[in-house]
This record gives structure tokens, C-alpha cells and sequence, in this order.
């Protein structure tokens, strides 16, 4: 519940500086005001994996992709482990709809959108701290001091049976899986935001995946002046003739990073028994001085803790990942990404260098040949029908 301030009206949030030199400034690490939005930023640092072409791309039509981000074999052995995390056969169709409890409705509907309720694990830490990804989001938002988002995975089968759509009541106005924003497009100035997934397999039309719409992103200015008061803050009314909704084509260890303003969402599955598979991983500006989300984010990283910035992170039903496996081995990047160690210390502190050696002596001793993890272990769950999480 909101305190109320004086006089009844609500307390604003307080807005946290960033730990960069250009001026963003965030709430809650997500959305940042600043001076200049990011489809009009005039580059001050060098690209360092986007091409000029790249970077025009992004800015006029609100999404990039970054090809092989992360190894091919790399997604292949996340693949490997969003199975196992599950319990699932890849090679058994019938174990993907097997009859769970759920918790409640938000349970359900995050079992039918595929999400995997996994986020520490060494695998998803690996392409956290890949420099070629870092340099990505360093390239979109123009600075270096960066925090990365502690999400989770997705395993979307055939949009049959307990996974299917129709499962979920629709609704008219709001959050809508098929085209939706992430922010409210009706206020005079709207925040910045940007999100990202790995593909962790080839994408196919059939089983269906990200799609967005970056006509709408490239004439939004435009559009918006021809709306009807009143209209849907988060759901587009599009003629898709007009303005086409495209899925990119994306294949294992490719990077995906979009715009808050690029209307998104996630197609249907329709193929026989083939999935889309995805790491959710982006990039924020480091709110080094917010020094509760600093520690909230150390402690989930540090004990496996389901993290907290959002009401649809809710863990898996019946062997949360703390059981599972160890904390997970960060480099120095990943230290910094974490916000474990400041991005403004040249030196790593004593109480960094001890919690990094502890967890790598953690990793070391637990006997975990393989890198996916305990395979015997069963469960896991999905989710997010609010996206803001994720798609």
C-alpha cells in the first residue's frame, strides 16, 4: 500500500541516479527517464559490436539482432538444461502436458505461456557475463555501467491440451500475449526500457515465438495523433495490413534486444511437437546508490532466491533451484553486472573477493558433472502472463 504524503496525494517514488555519466534515472531499475530517449541518442562511445546499419536499425524500428551472442553449442546446453529442469522428455510429447497442481490461477497461466521458473543456474550466469552480449547493451545505451536482469527461461510447446490459450479468460483492454507494450504509451513522457532474449533453437513460423510490430515503432508519433481518446495505454489497435506484425528469424545463441516502446509479443505455438526456447536477458543502466535493490539482487544471486522485481517470479513448484545446484562462479564482468562490486572500484573488495571465492569453491567441490545439473531432479514451471517480465 502507497503512504499517503502530505495532503492525501501519494508519494512519488524516488528516483535513483545511475552509476553511468549520461543522466538516467529509474525508480526500480526497469524504467528510466532521461534526457534523450533511446530511438533519438547520439552515440558518444564507439560501437562495439553493432554495425552503423545495426544501430540505424534499432533506432528506426525499435529492435536489433546480434548474431551468436553466445555460442550455438552454448544455447544447445541451455536447451539441454530447461528440459531437465522440467522433468520433461524431449523426445516424449505426452510429458509435456502431464497433469500438476497448480498453486493458482497465475501458476496456470505461467505453465501455459511455457516460462521455466529457473534463474541462477551456472548456464544462464554464462551468457549474463559473455562480453560479446555485455558490449551489445553497452552499444544501446551508451554507457558501460550496467546491471543485468536476473530472469528466467522459456520452453513453449504446442499450445495444446493444459498449455493451451484458451485456458486463459481474454480480456479487452491491457496486457495481451499476442501485441502488447511494456509501458504506457498515453503519458507525455514515457520511460525507457529495453529487453532482450536468447534463442536457445532455430525459430520456425509454426511454433511461433517473438513477433513484433516496427512500422507502429517507426510512425508511433504519427499514429498516435489519429487515436480516439481514451485508447488502450498497452494494447495496440492495428491494422495489420497497414502496419505488419513480423517475426524475426532467430537461430541458437542469437540475441534479440527491443525497444519498451517496439509493440511485442509471442505467437502462438501451431506446429505438431516442435518449441521455442529462450533465455530473457537484458541490460539496465547500474543503480549502484538504490542500495536495497543492490542487496535484494546479491542475496538472490548468492542463495538462490526467486528475485523479487516482479509479482510473476514465483519459483518452481516442487524443487526450487536452491536444492539443486551451487551458486553460481561470476568473473569480474559478471560481478559488475550483478552489482556485487561497484562499476566505479578499481579494485575488487575484500568482501567481494571472499562471496566470489566462496561460490567458486561451492561450484568446484559439488560434484556437478554435467552442466545442466542434477538430472534426476523433477519439476518447474513457467510463467508470465503480465509481460513485465517478459515475452
Amino acid at each position: 500500500m502507497t503512504t499517503p504524503a502530505p495532503h492525501g496525494r501519494p508519494r512519488r517514488p524516488y528516483l535513483h541516479r545511475a552509476a553511468s555519466d549520461l543522466p538516467y534515472f529509474s525508480a526500480d531499475g526497469e524504467s528510466y527517464l532521461a534526457q534523450t530517449t533511446l530511438r533519438e541518442l547520439k552515440k558518444s562511445r564507439p560501437l562495439r559490436v553493432l554495425s552503423e546499419e545495426d544501430f540505424a536499425h534499432w533506432q528506426t524500428y525499435g529492435y536489433v539482432i546480434v548474431r551468436e551472442a553466445i555460442p550455438a553449442e552454448a544455447a544447445r546446453q541451455l536447451l539441454d538444461f530447461t528440459w531437465d529442469f522440467q522433468g520433461l522428455d524431449p523426445d516424449r510429447p505426452e510429458s509435456w502436458y502431464e497433469d500438476r497442481p497448480f498453486r493458482s490461477e497465475l501458476d496456470q497461466q505461467l505453465h501455459v505461456y511455457g516460462f521455466v521458473e529457473a534463474y541462477h543456474h551456472q548456464l544462464l550466469w554464462n551468457s549474463r557475463q559473455a562480453q560479446r552480449v555485455y558490449d551489445a547493451f553497452v552499444d544501446v545505451w551508451d554507457c558501460e555501467e550496467l546491471w543485468v536482469t536476473l530472469d528466467r527461461l522459456n520452453l513453449n510447446p504446442p499450445n495444446v491440451g493444459n498449455r493451451d490459450r484458451a485456458l486463459i479468460e481474454p480480456t479487452d483492454r491491457g496486457f495481451d500475449i499476442e501485441l502488447h507494450w511494456d509501458i504506457d504509451t498515453t503519458i507525455g513522457v514515457p520511460p525507457q526500457r529495453v529487453q532482450g532474449i536468447i534463442a536457445l533453437n532455430d525459430t520456425r513460423p509454426e511454433t511461433g515465438g517473438f513477433q513484433c510490430d516496427p512500422e507502429l515503432f517507426r510512425q508511433f508519433e504519427e499514429w498516435k495523433v489519429d487515436q480516439p481518446a481514451g485508447r488502450d495505454p498497452l494494447r495496440p489497435d492495428v491494422d495489420r495490413t497497414e502496419l505488419p506484425v513480423v517475426r524475426p528469424e532467430l537461430h541458437p545463441g542469437d540475441l534479440l534486444i527491443w525497444n519498451g516502446l517496439l509493440a511485442h509479443g509471442v505467437a502462438r505455438n501451431t506446429s505438431e511437437n516442435g518449441v521455442r526456447a529462450v533465455q530473457y536477458l537484458s541490460m539496465m543502466p547500474a543503480l549502484e546508490e538504490h542500495e536495497r535493490l543492490r542487496r535484494s539482487r546479491v542475496e538472490s544471486w548468492r542463495h538462490l532466491r526467486t528475485p523479487r522485481w516482479n509479482r510473476t517470479l514465483v519459483g518452481d513448484p516442487v524443487l526450487h533451484e536452491s536444492k539443486r545446484y551451487p551458486t553460481a562462479e561470476l568473473t569480474e564482468l559478471g560481478s559488475r553486472l550483478l552489482g556485487l562490486t561497484s562499476w566505479h572500484d578499481s579494485d575488487t573488495d575484500a568482501d567481494t573477493e571472499a562471496a566470489i571465492a566462496t561460490a567458486t569453491a561451492t561450484a568446484i567441490g559439488t560434484a556437478t558433472a554435467s552442466a545442466i545439473g542434477t538430472s534426476e531432479t523433477a519439476g518447474g514451471q513457467s510463467g508470465d502472463p503480465s509481460c513485465a517480465a517478459s515475452v
